[in-house]
């Protein structure tokens, strides 16, 4: 599966049933815009139907993993989804119905939408030079590409707490320490620690691999997903309309410190 999804996306197979899907625009350090989100929804499609693919790592081209969302699109007004599939959620990934495990292998810094690509995956291995954060607040919104739900699920409340309301990045050994990864690799080789991981779970069966991550997923947090979403989706739009939101992406994009209109 030497393949191209488009060039915002790009799969390749490796050995032992383990595909990767690389995030590919390293000059804007994989920030997500529509065309990303499309290029990785239907990347995922495909390898979701190929039964010799077992799992997928995610990882990113370049020096980060993902940079977030592309605030010079929302600034613009334009979404980042994609336009076919907005049911995917951030990336084509955050709300994507696979049922095969997916690793990240993150390999640079991983901020906003990009931490929220990791939390969604079952498995993650992270650089010792890399870090995460949900910086968002920090810009007049919050994590609604599943940061708000998901990060209380995998770490103590407190924890997320700090992490979802200060913005601070968090270093690859607090992330470990949290359970946020499963290991912190040496410099530079974050995508093959994670490849290892992955053959050994690909090495399993794949019937019962895909019925213990079912129920494991299943059976944690709130038993109406589809209601959560629903609370995460009605705040998401009142923020995100609100002055503070518009004034966080103009600050942004002329490399200034926002000024917060609402109190």
């Amino acid at each position: 599966m030497a393949a191209v999804e488009g060039p915002e996306a790009l799969l390749e197979r490796h050995e032992d049933g383990v595909t990767v899907l690389t995030l590919n625009r390293p000059r804007a350090m994989n920030a997500v815009n529509s065309a990303l989100s499309a290029a990785v929804g239907a990347a995922l499609r495909r390898t979701e139907a190929d039964p010799s693919v077992r799992v997928v790592v995610v990882t990113g081209a370049g020096r980060a993993f993902c940079a977030g969302a592309d605030l010079k699109e929302i600034a613009a007004g334009r979404s980042v989804d994609d336009p076919e599939h907005p049911e995917w959620g951030f990336a084509g990934l955050v709300r994507h119905p696979v049922t095969k495990p997916l690793v990240a292998a993150v390999n640079g810094f991983a901020l906003g939408g990009g931490t929220e690509i990791v939390l969604s995956c079952d498995l993650a291995v992270i650089d010792e030079s890399a870090s995460l954060g949900l910086p968002e607040v920090t810009r007049g919104l919050f994590a609604a590409a599943g940061g708000a739900i998901r990060l209380a699920r995998q770490i103590p409340p407190k924890a997320a707490a700090e992490i979802l309301l200060t913005g601070l990045p968090v270093p690859p050994d607090r992330a470990l320490e949290l359970g946020l990864v499963n290991s912190v690799a040496p410099g530079g080789t974050a995508l093959q620690v994670a490849l290892r991981l992955a053959r050994v779970v690909a090495g399993n069966a794949p019937g019962a691999v895909r019925a213990a991550r079912a129920l494991m997923r299943e059976s944690t947090g709130a038993s109406d997903e589809d209601a959560l979403w629903q609370l995460n989706d009605d705040a998401w739009r009142e923020v995100s309309a609100g002055e503070d939101a518009a004034e966080g992406a103009r600050a942004f994009a002329e490399k200034r410190k926002p000024v917060w209109r609402t109190h």
